[in-house]
């Protein structure tokens, strides 16, 4: 299809829909029902988790999956569905072994692993990102013995999990001398199904990431409504634009993915919002599940959600 951003050149991208179930207060049986149901449905493209170890909304002891144990799981019962997590703390777990456990699940699925990767945790003022209250990240990483970093520590840690991880996939052996990582005769063996390695999908919206996003990526990923605004959406997306435009990079070239929470009452307001994100040049839509899952909810997605949009 044809989708034209606001002040941008037209481009030529096929529309895709994916899903996010968010593995927080809902049991293991809901979320392998809903994702084995959407592997059935053409619709529905890809799959999606996050990355929490604590709830960040309801009680607080309500249970909540770990995310790359849970995709393995996932992976290895899906056949067509691409899949990965929105996104990849870049802070809970090492970058070389964050590279091996993708390789595994990119040969568990068979080649259908999209790595999604943010900055994870850093220092943060209340509501940052549109999450009223507290960052939550600060009683997540106190109970797991994790450590917030300021942002700009943080994206730069970021920029070296990219290229660690672009050696383990495309290199037999490797040393890596970094400000924040060093590894020394690394291997990564076997090496992702998908070559030179799974695509790559970076989420956020700070400026300074936007250029990483320009840099290194095969997506981008924003949180959409109810979270931030389809204009600050689009306004962000013009700044990618202005990165890539200063690197010489094809912007159409970076998959615009967004997510949006869907209304079960109020399918019509979705599919409003859905036009609205495609209008601002958004070509990959996915729909956030709240919980409950109702039974059928990934047939009823391409019934009520993406056969209606336009």
């Amino acid at each position: 299809m044809t989708d034209t951003t606001e002040g941008d050149a037209t481009r030529t991208t096929p529309l895709r829909f994916g899903i996010k179930t968010t593995p927080m207060h809902v049991p293991y049986e809901d979320i392998r029902r809903v994702w084995l149901e959407a592997d059935t449905v053409p619709e529905i493209a890809d799959a999606w988790l996050w990355d929490h170890l604590l709830p960040v909304a309801g009680p607080k002891d309500g249970q909540i999956h770990e995310s790359w144990t849970l995709l393995s799981a996932l992976a290895a019962q899906t056949a067509r569905l691409r899949l990965g997590l929105l996104v990849t703390s870049n802070r809970i777990r090492p970058p070389a072994v964050l590279g091996k456990m993708a390789s595994t699940v990119d040969v568990v699925s068979g080649g259908r692993l999209v790595l999604g990767l943010g900055v994870g945790g850093t220092h943060q003022p209340p509501g940052a990102g549109g999450i009223a209250g507290a960052n939550p990240a600060i009683a997540e990483y106190e109970a797991y013995g994790l450590s917030l970093v300021p942002p700009g520590e943080g994206l730069a840690r970021l920029a070296e999990t990219v290229e660690i991880l672009k050696g383990m996939w495309t290199r037999d052996v490797f040393d890596f001398e970094g400000r924040h990582y060093r590894l020394r005769g690394t291997r990564c063996e076997p090496k992702p199904v998908q070559r030179p390695g799974p695509p790559l999908l970076i989420g956020g919206w700070g400026t300074r990431l936007l250029r990483l996003v320009a840099e290194h990526a095969d997506m981008w990923n924003v949180p959409g409504p109810p979270h931030n605004t389809v204009a600050y959406v689009a306004e962000r997306s013009r700044v990618l634009d202005a990165h890539c435009a200063e690197l010489g990079r094809d912007p159409g070239e970076i998959t615009r993915s967004v997510q949006l929470l869907v209304s079960y009452d109020d399918p019509a307001a979705t599919r409003k919002t859905v036009g609205r994100l495609v209008d601002a040049g958004m070509n990959h839509i996915v729909l956030s599940l709240p919980r409950p899952y109702p039974p059928g909810v990934a047939r009823w997605l391409a019934d009520e959600i993406i056969a209606g949009w336009h």
